[in-house]
């Protein structure tokens, strides 16, 4: 596959029918730009201030067999968060679903074909594995590890992200902790359908208003934006409002058409958080 030029997300196939297509078409790949969101968060596209990729985990990938049989399998798609594209879930579905009637000699030409659509379309390495369900791939699902948000007692009144809501005491000893809430959601940036998601935010430094974040998370309940630039978004306003000395904000989203889409961004390097699959998932 070619590099692909960004496109708008008006243009993609979002909130409109489409004909499936069950023979192998790289070019239902729909590559948006992350460039102007994230100059809208007053980020320099050329000067991340983040590590972190996107995982996506696939349900609904398929192929025949040289003889016709079709297989079955789980895949992952670790999308680096320096990518200048980000890929649009609906046209990633379709794109998998043009697998259904294409014959392949195996589980690794089908991997090698798809590295070398998505890693085409994103413009940076993409990482693929393929699990074919006769060798029992394992799913880790649970919860993970924190202090959860929830169950505080807080008023709850803005609904579109309000960095406002977020402090942190500078003159209280530095803490390192990880504070969890289930209670994000958003909306896809086109079609205004409802996202769901766990975000986890581990941090180190002076220590966060656990009720401020509670409510800033619930301010994205009427936001329009990818799963991605969520991420950023929460990211970046955790770090100018509270400097810590070390961030991670990781989301899982709960599974769309076969797709669910895991954002991780970090101020330092390091190893992705474990695809432990949130239970909504």
């Amino acid at each position: 596959m070619a590099d692909v030029p960004s496109s708008r997300p008006e243009h993609s196939p979002l909130g409109k029918a489409v004909t499936y297509r069950a023979t192998y078409a790289p070019e239902l790949l729909f590559p948006i730009s992350r460039d102007d969101k994230r100059r809208e968060i007053g980020v320099d596209p050329q000067h991340l201030p983040f590590f972190g990729a996107d995982l996506w985990n696939g349900y609904e990938l398929s192929w025949l067999n040289p003889r016709g049989k079709p297989v079955v399998a789980l895949a992952t798609f670790v999308v680096p968060a320096e990518s200048p594209r980000l890929i649009e879930s609906k046209s990633f579905k379709l794109y998998l679903n043009s697998f259904n009637q294409t014959p392949f000699a195996d589980a690794a030409a089908v991997r090698a074909v798809l590295e070398r659509d998505l890693s085409a379309a994103a413009g940076a390495p993409v990482a693929v594995t393929v699990a074919p369900l006769n060798e029992r791939p394992a799913r880790q699902a649970g919860y993970p590890a924190g202090i959860l948000l929830d169950d505080l007692d807080v008023a709850c009144d803005a609904y579109q992200p309000a960095p406002e809501l977020l402090s942190a005491d500078a003159g209280a000893a530095p803490v390192e902790e990880t504070l969890v809430s289930h209670l994000l959601k958003s909306n896809c940036l086109v079609t205004g359908q409802p996202d769901w998601g766990t975000v986890v935010v581990r941090y180190r430094g002076a220590p966060i208003d656990r009720a401020g974040l509670l409510r800033y998370i619930v301010s994205f309940r009427n936001h329009n934006e990818f799963h991605e630039q969520c991420v950023e978004r929460i990211y970046v306003d955790l770090m100018a409002r509270c400097r810590p000395d070390y961030l991670s904000v990781h989301a899982r989203y709960t599974r769309r058409g076969g797709l669910d889409i895991n954002p991780w961004r970090a101020s330092a390097p390091g190893e992705m958080p474990a695809n432990l699959g949130e239970v909504r998932q």
